[in-house]
């Protein structure tokens, strides 16, 4: 019989079949196609398969006749060795990782802390520029004193101007 053959006798699907000739490692024979065929020794084997499972039997405790009964208990590891290196490690890569923050805040600090002073020399340059500047202006500016005044260096008093109204401008009264 093929594979669906069996699925409809026993009344589950073909993948079930299949997944419990893999999971059980049943030896099946196929054909040249690789489809498994049953023999009447494999159909019975798998109807027994069928009646543990519906009894509640999980499918790894399913015990196959002529095949050892498989325990599913794996004896735990003490792992506490590789836990505690694991530990050792994260501590280790945690420590370098703050080493290295602080060697680039401290990296940082010193470059701003650069800045910082060539700003504040430059405050100073200008600042002693504007006070040049200063002195140089309250000399320009200074008044000149009043013995030594040219006639063209002295003001002059400005003439009022009349403003003429537009009759006067039109007929030159």
């Amino acid at each position: 019989m093929n594979t669906g053959a069996v699925a409809k006798l026993l009344g589950v699907s073909q993948s079930t079949v299949q997944r419990w000739v893999k999971q059980l490692q049943l030896e099946m024979e196929r054909n040249e196609l690789g489809h498994y065929t049953f023999s009447k020794e494999d159909i019975h084997l798998l109807k027994q398969v069928h009646e543990q499972l519906n009894n509640g039997v999980l499918l790894q405790d399913v015990h196959v006749e002529g095949r050892k009964k498989r325990t599913g208990i794996a004896a735990p590891q003490n792992d506490r060795a590789s836990f505690n290196k694991i530990l050792a490690r994260m501590d280790d890569i945690e420590s370098r990782l703050n080493a290295k923050a602080d060697d680039v805040a401290s990296y940082q600090l010193l470059h701003h802390r650069s800045e910082i002073e060539e700003l504040q020399a430059e405050v100073l340059r200008l600042n002693e520029r504007i006070q040049q500047l200063e002195k140089k202006h309250a000399h320009a500016t200074a008044p000149l004193p009043s013995d030594n005044l040219l006639i063209f260096d002295q003001e002059k008093p400005r003439k009022r101007v009349r403003k003429k109204n537009i009759l006067t401008m039109l007929f030159g009264f």
